[in-house]
């Protein structure tokens, strides 16, 4: 998996494509402080119920999406965020066709 490179104007909408049926993703930076990846979710599809062990900043693009965090459903749609805490239980869902940056923070 290739890193973006540094010190770049970077066109996010553009660095990962939809596929049918299908997530994409793009990592865009990694350290160990934490990683930057970009996604693009196929409509119906998702990330299936799991923890991690560090806070993540999902943060929408464009399109919609349903997160659902320790059992509570959240709706987003392009522009919105929302924290994951670390150890919680969450989910993602398509909505419709999205793409999101995902922040994972490791300090």
């Amino acid at each position: 998996m290739s890193v973006a490179p540094m010190s770049q104007v970077l066109h996010l909408l553009e660095m990962a494509s939809y596929q049918d049926g299908a997530v994409v993703s793009r990592q865009i930076t990694k350290a160990d402080a934490g990683n930057v990846t970009l996604f693009a979710f196929d409509k119906d599809q998702g990330l299936s119920e799991h923890t991690a062990p560090f806070d993540a900043l999902v943060y929408i693009l464009e399109g919609a999406a349903q997160v659902t965090i320790s059992g509570k459903l959240f709706d987003l749609k392009a522009g919105d965020a929302i924290i994951m805490p670390a150890n919680e239980p969450h989910a993602l869902k398509a909505a419709q066709k999205f793409k999101m940056l995902l922040t994972m923070i490791r300090a």
